[in-house]
């Protein structure tokens, strides 16, 4: 019974730190444009579908894009069955796999993160998570 307010508070702490739940991707089928506009949001389903992909495909009339929202297994299958039909050639299939928010949208240039930042951001919740389970074990 007094495990039950950790794990609230635990998942809490994951909630807040967004280490888990829930992933932003840009969503469309068959588009002859790079549908990364605002209108091709959507929320990912929480827990099961981890990470975006992005398919990109040569046809007759032009390069298509299919993008959504994808569980890791599955999206990790894909690309890795298609690598051999990525030729940026006629016909060619490329899937791509990523798991931050709207990463299947254009690329974009690599921001380094500030290294205070990163270095804060473990341990402090390592820190919180330690307390939480020392106080509950007493």
């Amino acid at each position: 019974m007094r495990l039950f307010p950790v794990f609230t508070l635990l998942l809490l702490l994951l909630h807040s730190s967004g280490l888990a739940l829930q992933i932003q991707c840009y969503q469309c089928e068959e588009m002859t444009h790079d549908c990364s506009t605002p209108e091709f949001v959507v929320n990912c389903t929480v827990n099961v579908q981890d990470m975006c992909q992005k398919e990109v495909l040569v046809k007759d009339d032009g390069i298509h894009y299919r993008k959504s929202c994808a569980s890791s297994g599955a999206c990790l299958i894909a690309s890795s069955g298609y690598q051999q039909f990525c030729t940026g050639k006629l016909n060619s299939v490329c899937i791509a796999c990523c798991n931050t928010p709207l990463c299947n949208g254009p690329r974009q240039k690599k921001r380094p993160q500030s290294a205070a930042a990163a270095a804060v951001t473990l341990p402090v919740f390592s820190l919180s998570v330690f307390v939480l389970l020392s106080s509950a074990l007493r």
